[in-house]
């Protein structure tokens, strides 16, 4: 019988297991190929950006330093409200920098370190002795001895960073208070100093606890994690992304300290945002939330800023501020059981509110109008990567009172006109420039009523009507010609009806609508009449009065035609700014700047910008008609000024209203302050408010709050003044019972007497007729 058939097997088994064998292999020599190649890849990642430069830095600008002098007007309470606006705190004794001491008498001040363009500035004590008239002696409290001016820091203002940006300011890991360090490691990662990048100990414990709970209540990323996902990663939420992670805080921890992750952490981590700005780092955060600089924080501040840590929008202290407080004490409570504080200083801390800077949705007050000026005039001389990037100190003329004045006067005046007008609330918009006499610096610049609002910035960039303001250069040109025009030349204010190019009829009005008869060339002015200024500008000529603008600053080129002697020329504020300047400046034009100095991040100076002064227009006309704007402030359309500011106060300026009460105008300036408001609305519509009525208010109120200086009106050589009868323009003494004493242009003043004067020389057969009487 034949042995049965053995069935073969299709495959033999020893050589499954090898093939099985030879693809696990093969996967794991690429597996291990492709991670070594993404370790690699990830490891000159983080050793090229890290150990380069670490981050953007943003162009940091700072306001006009603070000065205190002997002789100085300021007030204890002003010098008050100065030196918290630098968030300086007042204590007993002055136990920092950052601390003063005030009294009726003096203010001691322990003024901060600060690198200044022209070098260091160390730390210092001083005491400003104070009197009815400001400050009599500033002394050294160490040394005793006078000092003779005293720089304050100044006010970080703003930054220039990249639209939807990030924004910080960067510390050393040696600045960083020990309560924030020894806390900020307590409550986000405690095992930072032991750990090589992850912590299994803390996974497992948040797991543990996260189980417990049903839902995710703690994380487990240490510092590191945390900073490799803010500094590299996206916040793409994926496995890969999480792999890469954990990965990139291991190679990290093994290039590099752990005091310089902490360091990077520290100005690295997310901690609120301003707007478009991103605020970035313990250092910033202390600014945009206190106000001061990161080493005078106490406990219940830091505590607060680690915080927000775990999440700055959550636990954001101005929008949610209940919530926030309660994450504060609990972080305090974390404090105390570490041993970091004790249990009276962490109730005393519990105690205190939220101490948040400035107001409302912004952080500490910042002034996006004015920086956006400074930026505009860097333009050409910097890239935009070098203010975005390299960590530019610019210092400006902003001062920071007069700022705050300019907002205040505006919102508060806006608010008020608004009321009286019955318009809805936000009907009306603003703008407003304060320059220098001397030197032109812009020291405040609003864009709009909504001040903290970095969009359309009215003060540069809205170019409307001026108005009536453009009448005091179309008289200056007049001026000019001494043989035939001076400030009592007769101006006819009759109908006059004109036909254009177009072949329309042109016939203007007087605001009032009524004629006055023949006018003096400075009440013309001082009223404000339309009629008689028209006739004038034909006479001297459009092309004539387009020279006098520009050579006061004007910068456009407006058609030649008669309705530029009312003001059809559409000009921006910053520009009537400087035109107005040139004038205050007695013809001297200093074209307006917002910038002081710049230097590197190290203080190393790049640029001066030194004051440039050139004569543009002639002293003597320019004088005379700067006293025919001081008769527009005392007889004229400007007179309510003098409701609220003192009357030995000597001030010039001209009220501008446009057509169907579109714009609202007032241009003035005293001895060393220029000023320019506006006011419309964005829709063109008519607001039913004049110069008089919408801009003045705001300026007046404005001017009477800055505290300053007279207009000290002083002859030039060309010029002399003679007593006139102010009927008939002549010569005039005693004997005439209206007389006034007008400046004119040297050779140029009345020789006839007038029939009222009594003087010999008038009469010189008086006496003969006396004797014969």
């Amino acid at each position: 019988m034949a042995p049965p058939t053995r069935k073969k097997s299709p495959l033999v088994p020893r050589q499954v297991w090898l093939g099985l064998l030879a693809m696990l292999l093969i996967a794991g020599s690429v597996g291990l190929v492709v991670f070594s190649f993404t370790i690699v890849k990830l490891d000159k990642d983080i050793r090229t950006r890290f150990a380069g430069v670490r981050w953007a830095l943003p162009a940091q600008v700072y306001a006009a330093p603070l000065e205190l002098y002997a002789g100085q007007r300021i007030t204890g309470g002003a010098l008050r409200h100065e030196l918290e606006r630098l968030g300086y705190r007042s204590t007993e004794n002055l136990d920092g920098p950052g601390t003063f001491s005030l009294s009726k008498s003096a203010a001691d001040i322990y003024i901060r370190a600060f690198h200044f363009w022209d070098g260091p500035r160390p730390e210092s004590r001083i005491s400003v002795k104070l009197s009815e008239d400001g400050v009599s002696d500033v002394l050294d409290l160490d040394t005793k001895a006078p000092r003779d001016i005293v720089r304050m820091d100044p006010m970080l203002i703003g930054s220039i960073y990249p639209q939807q940006g990030e924004d910080r300011v960067l510390v050393k890991l040696d600045e960083v208070p020990k309560l924030l360090r020894s806390g900020l490691l307590a409550v986000e990662d405690k095992s930072f100093y032991d750990h090589f990048g992850i912590s299994i100990k803390g996974v497992l414990r948040a797991m543990f606890v996260n189980l417990r709970a049903g839902h995710t209540v703690q994380g487990a990323s240490t510092i590191t994690q945390q900073l490799v996902r803010n500094f590299f990663l996206t916040l793409e939420r994926s496995w890969t992304r999480k792999i890469n992670e954990v990965l990139m805080s291991v190679l990290l921890e093994r290039h590099y300290p752990k005091d310089e992750i902490l360091e990077a952490y520290i100005n690295e981590i997310y901690l609120g945002q301003d707007g478009n700005r991103a605020i970035h780092g313990f250092g910033l955060a202390s600014y945009f939330y206190f106000n001061k600089p990161l080493g005078e924080l106490r406990d219940h501040e830091i505590a607060l800023l680690v915080g927000v840590v775990k999440g700055a929008s959550y636990y954001n202290p101005r929008r949610n501020a209940k919530r926030a407080k309660e994450r504060r004490d609990l972080v305090l409570h974390v404090f105390r059981d570490e041993g970091l504080i004790s249990d009276a200083e962490m109730e005393s801390a519990i105690a205190r509110p939220l101490s948040l800077a400035g107001s409302g949705k912004g952080g500490v007050a910042r002034y996006p109008a004015f920086v956006d000026l400074v930026k505009r005039q860097l333009r050409g001389q910097y890239a935009e990567s070098d203010l975005t990037d390299e960590g530019l100190r610019i210092f400006t003329t902003l001062e920071p009172r007069a700022q705050e004045e300019l907002e205040r006067s505006i919102g508060q005046g806006l608010a008020t006109l608004e009321k009286s007008k019955k318009l809805p609330a936000g009907t009306l918009e603003s703008a407003g420039v304060v320059t220098s006499v001397d030197g032109g610096d812009v020291l405040a610049v609003v864009g709009g009523r909504d001040t903290r609002y970095a969009g359309f910035n009215r003060a540069l960039d809205s170019r409307r009507s001026i108005g009536s303001l453009v009448k005091p250069f179309v008289y200056l040109t007049a001026l000019e010609q001494g043989d035939r025009f001076n400030l009592h030349t007769y101006l006819e204010d009759e109908p006059i009806s004109l036909r254009l190019p177009t072949k329309q009829i042109w016939a203007p009005n007087n605001y009032d609508r009524k004629l006055h008869g023949p006018q003096p060339l400075y009440i013309a002015l001082a009223q404000s009449y339309n009629l008689p200024t028209v006739r004038l500008g034909l006479e001297v000529g459009e092309k004539n009065v387009l020279q006098t603008l520009k050579q006061a600053g004007y910068t456009g080129n407006t058609g030649l035609v008669p309705s530029m002697f009312l003001g059809a020329v559409d000009i921006a504020p910053i520009e009537v700014a400087q035109m107005y300047g040139t004038l205050a400046a007695n013809g001297f034009q200093s074209p307006l700047s917002s910038i002081r100095e710049v230097t590197t991040k190290e203080g190393e100076p790049l640029n001066r910008y030194p004051i440039r002064v050139k004569q543009t227009l002639s002293e003597g006309p320019v004088y005379l008609i700067n006293w025919a704007m001081t008769q527009v402030m005392r007889i004229g359309t400007g007179r309510s000024a003098y409701s609220k500011i003192p009357g030995d106060i000597v001030l010039a300026g001209k009220t501008g209203t446009t057509d169907d009460l579109r714009d609202s105008w007032f241009a003035g300036f005293a001895g060393d302050r220029v000023g320019v408001i506006w006011i419309g609305r964005d829709d063109y519509k008519p607001m039913g408010l004049s110069g008089a009525t919408g801009a003045l208010p705001i300026w007046t109120d404005l001017f009477s709050n800055l505290n300053v200086r007279s207009l000290d009106l002083i002859p030039p050589p060309d010029v002399e003044e003679q007593w006139v009868d102010t009927v008939t323009g002549l010569k005039a003494d005693e004997g005439c019972q209206s007389r006034l004493m007008l400046p004119y242009l040297r050779g140029y003043a009345p020789a006839s007497w007038a029939p009222c004067a009594r003087s010999a020389e008038s009469q010189p057969l008086q006496w003969l007729r006396e004797i014969f009487e």
